[in-house]
């Protein structure tokens, strides 16, 4: 296992060469989730609307197939369960699409209640069970709580900049994992030279 930095660096040479011929690609991709992280989290009204209305899109792509497919089978007696799910899905993708914030008021209501109860779920364990490493799972449970109860009391305020604070902080995580892959790529061509050496200092 490798032990060098970063931590996660592979030891297999084709994987380290691979790193090496992209890593201006890593970095700049990494940029770039980091740049538009930090609009979403600059504006994360704008972002939360275009995040609700890109799921809706996808809901009415998902009809279309769903209605596309049962018209095809439409001798097979799941044919009507697949035009009444497609037909579902259109009405949820066009009523987000058209009115995204309504929509929001719903995915924050649930990410709340995801916290709440998947951080009460890992205090409960933690607390119970007191196995290795517990005194992190149960402060992370803690802080999942107070957050969905944070959000519950925002509500419906909360609806407006949510998610796309949540998808700026993800893309900013995203992108610095991104740009640290890079930064690792830029420095394994010594560690490949050795590798190529050995078997012919071996030979020698």
């Amino acid at each position: 296992m490798a032990t060098n930095f970063p931590y996660y660096r592979s030891d297999v040479t084709d994987e380290l060469e691979q790193m090496h011929r992209n890593w201006p690609w890593f970095l700049v991709i990494g940029v770039v989730l980091i740049l538009v992280g930090a609009g979403a989290i600059v504006y994360p009204v704008a972002a939360t609307v275009i995040t609700v209305q890109v799921f809706g899109f996808l809901l009415l792509a998902a009809g279309i197939v769903e209605i596309v497919s049962g018209v095809i089978g439409r001798r097979w007696g799941g044919f009507l369960l697949h035009l009444l799910c497609g037909l579902l899905y259109l009405f949820l993708g066009a009523v987000i699409i058209d009115r995204p914030l309504l929509g929001a008021a719903g995915y924050t209501l649930l990410l709340a209640v995801f916290f709440v109860a998947s951080g009460l779920f890992r205090v409960f364990i933690a607390a119970s069970q007191r196995f290795s490493g517990w005194g992190w799972v149960l402060l992370s449970g803690a802080v999942s709580f107070l957050l969905g109860v944070l959000i519950w009391r925002e509500l419906p305020e909360a609806a407006f900049w949510v998610i796309g604070m949540f998808v700026g902080i993800d893309l900013i995580f995203n992108g610095f994992s991104w740009v640290m892959a890079g930064l690792a790529g830029r420095t394994v061509t010594s560690a490949v030279a050795r590798r190529e050496g050995a078997p012919a200092l071996a030979a020698g």
